[in-house]
């Protein structure tokens, strides 16, 4: 459930985080093979606008190598809330793989994700296709996606409530459910300056409950995230990062989220309301 940072369209993107693809250079000889990854230190990690670690710290790493056909396969990894999240090691790992076609004066960027919690219970994992078309006019770069989650068990409609889910009660035992994203992105690059404006949309339909093990992409049914911030490049291939965070989850909406994505003690809407979020990324 994640985006690094993305998810992966982000990752891709996300890409992340939020699930969060490591970024690299192009190859320009047809047997050429990148390797490239990142690793990161953030204040929260948020997907899709929602907290996954709880508003506290989360350690975040990927890789990924990449042909000169525009053909990649790569990992990211992070860890989440700790409070007992899919009833595993309270760890996501990301495997993806896709390509990036040239298409007009743009780039087309499609493939799968595989979303993995190591050691967590039955029916988490789960796969999801994204496709995403990239451009840049001047300094302006913009891009616009999508990311299908067919259906699966861990996205099915398995607890109506979060009292439903908190008490173990499941409404709908062995229930699938599939999940649609929508994205838009932008960023504005400063003349001169190794500063970046950069700005998120995010709309998310999936089921309106939770799944099997008390999560959801979208545990609200359908909602709205947005993202404004700003990325700092002091030294190359390293970057500061600091991004206004928030969705239009209601504070009686979000009690689906706190069953096991927080400990419900920190207040209603607490990771999914507005925050701010700061990260520093090193690429390799």
């Amino acid at each position: 459930m994640r985006f690094p940072s993305f998810a992966v369209l982000a990752a891709i993107t996300a890409v992340p985080a939020q699930a969060q693809q490591a970024g690299g250079e192009v190859a320009e000889t047809a047997d050429t093979i990148i390797v490239s990854g990142s690793a990161s230190l953030t204040t929260d990690y948020r997907f899709r606008g929602v907290s996954q670690s709880d508003g506290e710290l989360a350690v975040q790493a990927g890789i990924t190598a990449t042909h000169a056909s525009g053909v990649y396969v790569g990992a990211w990894g992070s860890n989440l809330a700790g409070w007992g999240t899919f009833g595993g090691a309270n760890m996501e790992l990301d495997l993806y793989a896709g390509v990036k076609l040239p298409l007009g004066t743009g780039t087309l960027d499609t493939g799968m994700v595989w979303y993995i919690y190591p050691g967590g219970a039955d029916e988490t994992d789960f796969a999801e296709l994204y496709a995403r078309l990239s451009g840049s006019v001047g300094p302006l770069s913009l891009s616009a996606g999508a990311a299908y989650a067919p259906k699966q068990a861990a996205l099915g409609n398995v607890f109506f409530t979060g009292a439903a889910a908190t008490a173990g009660q499941p409404d709908a035992p062995g229930d699938k459910g599939d999940n649609l994203y929508l994205l838009g992105d932008a960023a504005y690059a400063l003349p001169d300056m190794p500063i970046r404006l950069k700005a998120h949309l995010g709309y998310s339909d999936g089921n309106p409950g939770l799944g099997p093990n008390a999560t959801s992409i979208a545990p609200t049914g359908t909602y709205f995230d947005w993202m404004l911030g700003v990325d700092i490049t002091p030294l190359e291939g390293l970057t500061l990062s600091l991004a206004y965070v928030d969705t239009d989850i209601s504070e009686a909406e979000s009690a689906y989220l706190h069953p096991k994505f927080s400990r419900g003690q920190d207040g209603a809407g607490a990771i999914s309301g507005p925050t701010v979020v700061a990260s520093v990324t090193a690429l390799f």
